[in-house]
């Protein structure tokens, strides 16, 4: 398709079927056209017609005018079961690059549908056998290449039942973003300590390493941990309060002056090595690129923080 007729295409389709996390197929969303296998069968009916006609063959006849009746049947069946569709974003996926992106929808439909495919890429489709009143959520699968905020595109929902006469079909644009984050590359980024301008000390966590004082027992404990002494002393049940001293915070960070080839290979060392600090139970990082500073923490969400900032670092948009 030419480039210019390709941009009027998008901007037609964009009126037509603006974008909405939240989209119901109807006559304004649907298109229709033959099949394969319909393009044959009306080639069929034109030529037992003309036979019948020529020969004058009644039975002839009303065999074509039978077949084409079914034909314009199967239309109207084939637009209501894509019509009525309901399709919601059921929020965003990540992956890293160079692998498959499950991006989660649900479906739903007031009166059974069947026999639909939904594909961002026409090699990767998912077929759903049924969609009913009831909500039910389903991956797409979307195949990545680079790292970034990753739009997928609109969404193309196909449908073929019931003979297969008639190719039904809807493009959503679901009004979507996702993060690709960088592929792993092991290795090892130099990590540097804390200074007097990126933060404190180390915080304390639960454990049980070094004594941090006396609380009050809490039924159901291990004997254990009682304060036997002072429970002699007639000072009352006590449990031993452990700590255990967290790893010193370290800085992940990005060198500067790099081309491209060395910034992602960076940028890939940095992403591994988030997730092997994720690992660590006591172990706080930061991660310093150029002017961004994320403070150290710990836990899933400083982890999805600090992997998307290196996916959009220098990224606008893929």
């Amino acid at each position: 398709m030419p480039v210019m007729l390709k941009q009027w295409f998008n901007r037609w389709l964009n009126q037509r079927i603006p974008a909405a996390e939240q989209q119901t197929l109807s006559h304004r969303s649907i298109f229709i056209l033959p099949s394969g296998f319909g393009l044959l069968w009306i080639m069929l009916v034109v030529l037992l017609f003309l036979f019948g006609t020529n020969y004058q063959n009644n039975l002839v006849i009303g065999m074509a005018l039978l077949l084409a009746s079914i034909f314009v049947s199967t239309i109207l069946h084939s637009y209501r079961n894509l019509a009525g569709l309901t399709v919601i974003s059921a929020g965003t996926a990540h992956t890293y690059a160079g692998q498959q992106l499950s991006i989660p929808l649900k479906l739903s439909a007031e009166r059974p549908l069947f026999q639909l495919q939904l594909s961002f890429q026409p090699e990767n489709p998912l077929r759903v056998a049924e969609v009913t009143a009831e909500p039910q959520q389903r991956v797409v699968a979307l195949q990545t290449d680079h790292r970034g905020r990753l739009n997928p595109g609109r969404l193309r929902i196909e449908s073929r039942y019931p003979l297969g006469l008639c190719r039904v079909w809807s493009w959503l644009d679901l009004n979507t973003h996702h993060i690709v984050f960088p592929t792993h590359a092991r290795g090892q980024q130099p990590l540097s300590r804390l200074d007097d301008d990126m933060g404190s000390t180390g915080k304390q966590l639960s454990g049980v390493e070094e004594y941090a004082g006396l609380r009050n027992y809490i039924p159901g404990e291990s004997l254990k941990q009682v304060a036997w002494k002072q429970w002699a002393q007639e000072r009352g049940m006590l449990s031993k309060e452990f700590t255990t001293p967290a790893g010193e915070p370290v800085w992940l960070t990005l060198a500067a002056n790099l081309n491209q080839q060395q910034l992602e290979q960076q940028l890939s060392l940095l992403c591994y090595q988030v997730d092997e600090l994720a690992k660590q139970p006591n172990q706080y990082w930061g991660l310093a690129l150029g002017p961004l500073r994320i403070a150290p923490n710990q836990g899933q969400a400083h982890r999805l923080q600090c992997l998307t900032a290196l996916a959009c670092y220098q990224q606008e948009r893929l």
